[in-house]
């Protein structure tokens, strides 16, 4: 890596991704697109087809002060960042991204689980349960709660078997500090 350059994810317009990358491949910009196969179904037989690994995201390497041939080119939206401007991906988390893509091993997208997010149960005997996620490992922790009561309980379950809940302005949340299990964990209130 030359000094300056850093990996950024540059969001796209809804499936430009492979368009994105390819230009900006042509114009001499390192890339990565991670892709996942999928068998699909057409009309008269079956066909394995490539998908971005995240929809609507690919990532370059390249020094920020040179960034007009990437904000430039047709199907970019944004160089991600925050207020101050484009943040760099920390170098770990793209080699370990990298890695997986190269591996042998089957992977999946997956929706980002952060603890403290509003969960859903979306499969098993607790389908349709809501709760707060607390831990995310191999197994998730869900806390469900009586706000009225001011008690909660919490269970464990496969990490796949949670969504994130999506929120409408309609229903935003308010949110109680709750002691739990020794720890002081945020509930939402309904």
């Amino acid at each position: 890596m030359s000094p300056g350059e850093c990996w950024y994810a540059i969001r796209t317009r809804s499936r430009h991704e492979k368009l994105v990358n390819d230009q900006l491949v042509r114009r001499g910009v390192e890339t990565f697109l991670p892709l996942v196969e999928r068998r699909r179904r057409w009309a008269d037989r079956w066909k394995t087809v490539s998908f971005p690994l995240f929809a609507g995201y690919c990532f370059a390497r390249f020094d920020l002060s040179r960034r007009l041939p990437i904000v430039s080119t047709v199907g970019v939206v944004e160089i991600l960042g925050d207020h101050a401007g484009a943040v760099p991906i920390p170098y770990g988390e793209m080699e370990s991204l990298r890695t997986l893509v190269t591996s042998t091993l089957p992977f999946d997208p997956h929706p980002y689980l952060a603890e403290g997010t509003e969960v859903e149960v979306i499969r098993g005997a607790l389908r349709g349960a809501r709760g707060l996620l607390v831990r995310k490992d191999r197994r998730a922790r869900l806390v469900i709660s009586v706000h009225l009561i001011r008690q909660a309980t919490s269970v464990e379950l496969d990490a796949y078997d949670v969504a994130p809940i999506r929120h409408t302005r309609e229903s935003s949340r308010a949110y109680l500090h709750h002691e739990f299990d020794g720890r002081s964990h945020v509930v939402a209130l309904p």
